[in-house]
């Protein structure tokens, strides 16, 4: 049987093992399972590949095997609602072929795997019933196959599994002086900035374990707005503006932490990227959204709860968003800023339509995207084609479309904060 692809059906069970790595029990409230390498294997900068990947499902168990060049330390545990299986690791190699779905009978609805932050790889399974993690083991180089992780999920009651489901204790703390200590550095520079030059925020949607629309080709998202990113910023700070990216990388940045980054770094101004798809392949061009609870139409209300399960595709634990959230929601009564999110919107529509198709009717939007309600930072979400479309996909794959419209994105940010000084004409821009 060839050795590509992911999650190939395993046609016998992986009996016994000598495991190399060792179990080393849970901790706090959470099912924590971890596996550690051993200590000094390999060279210390050499990031391990996964090779292969395989499911077996059977009426008592669904076994993962996940095959690596080295042994890899990894932590499992599980989130409720929606349940998950998050397997954590460090950052690693991926080397896998074209990924067959899992079936849908089975305990697997769907799984994803990519770069979850520097440093670290984390795939999500996503659940069509509970489950509970039996201990993981590993088995060592044999009969052709390198390291393999080998994950039994079985059967468990609803309550036992949400029992024993939760962030880990030390992962939540961690990331709470992370976000402190970078709150605390961009609000000194910001200060500084500040009195100067206006701050924008630029905001590359999904990204790592989120990989976002994907063409029929294979184009990704989260590439082409990366990539968009880093023109529109370059265009920016070459007219003076100070240009932050809520992610400089393909690594998966939580909805809210884009949302607390404009706030830190006291932006003027946030914009966020993305790329469209729709099941009709007729419809296409730009469009740019706003914030509003009640969703301009039908459309608008679906691409918004797509783009908000964003921390839910990555595998993040919302239940403490209660407070901060409420909050903001609350402030959303500032019409003021949303005031100035439409002037701006307006005068985006009409630069990028020097530069790029714009979609023909109401390109001007508005729903509840999570990562634009800021209460107090103007923000918008700019659609910069659909992927699902042949004409968009071409055109936008192409280096003068690419610039051509970080040249018309920053003509409107020129438009909005310094209305005396000429603006180019995107198209020339471009050439």
């Amino acid at each position: 049987m060839a050795k590509t692809g992911l999650w190939r059906i395993v046609g016998l069970l992986l009996l016994g093992s000598s495991a190399v790595l060792r179990v080393c029990g849970s901790e706090a409230k959470s099912a924590v399972q971890t596996l550690e390498a051993p200590d000094n294997f390999g060279p210390a900068d050499a990031q391990p590949i996964v090779m292969d990947a395989r499911i077996g499902e059977r009426s008592d168990r669904t076994r993962f095997v996940v095959e690596t060049s080295d042994p890899v330390r990894i932590r499992v545990f599980t989130l409720a609602k929606p349940d998950r299986v998050v397997v954590d690791m460090p950052e690693v190699q991926w080397r896998l072929g074209a990924a067959p779905r899992p079936s849908g009978r089975g305990a697997v609805k769907s799984y994803r795997y990519g770069l979850f932050r520097p440093g670290d790889s984390r795939f999500v399974i996503d659940l069509n019933r509970p489950v509970s993690v039996a201990p993981p083991l590993v088995l060592p180089p044999q009969g052709g196959y390198g390291y393999r992780i080998v994950l039994d999920l079985l059967p468990a009651t609803q309550a036992s599994f949400e029992q024993t489901s939760g962030w880990p204790a030390d992962l939540r703390a961690r990331e709470g002086r992370e976000e402190r200590a970078a709150a605390a550095a961009a609000d000194e520079t910001a200060i500084l900035q500040k009195a100067v030059r206006r701050v924008i925020v630029v905001d590359a949607g999904h990204g790592g374990i989120d990989s976002g629309t994907r063409s029929a080709g294979g184009a990704m998202e989260k590439d082409l707005v990366l990539d968009e990113a880093f023109r529109l910023g370059q265009e920016l700070e070459r007219r003076g503006y100070v240009v932050h990216l809520t992610r400089d990388s393909d690594v998966y940045v939580p909805l809210r932490e884009r949302v607390d980054a404009a706030r830190s770094y006291r932006a003027d101004l946030f914009i966020s990227l993305h790329a469209d798809s729709n099941p009709d392949p007729r419809i296409y061009g730009a469009s740019v959204y706003t914030l509003s609870e009640a969703s301009s139409d039908r459309q608008a209300a679906a691409l918004a709860s797509k783009e908000n399960q964003s921390d839910i595709v990555a595998g993040v634990d919302l239940s403490g968003e209660s407070s901060p959230v409420a909050s903001i929601l609350i402030d959303l009564a500032q019409h003021e800023t949303m005031n100035r999110s439409a002037r701006f919107a307006q005068a985006l529509v009409t630069e990028l339509g020097h530069a790029t198709d714009i979609l023909p009717r109401a390109p001007h939007r508005s729903a509840g995207f999570f990562v634009l309600k800021a209460p107090d930072i103007p923000s918008v979400l700019v659609e910069l084609g659909y992927l699902s479309n042949a004409g968009d996909c071409a055109q936008m794959a192409t280096e003068r479309w690419r610039d051509g419209v970080a040249a018309a994105i920053a003509n409107a940010v020129d438009r909005q904060f310094r209305p005396e000084r000429p603006v180019l004409e995107s198209a020339e821009a471009a050439k």
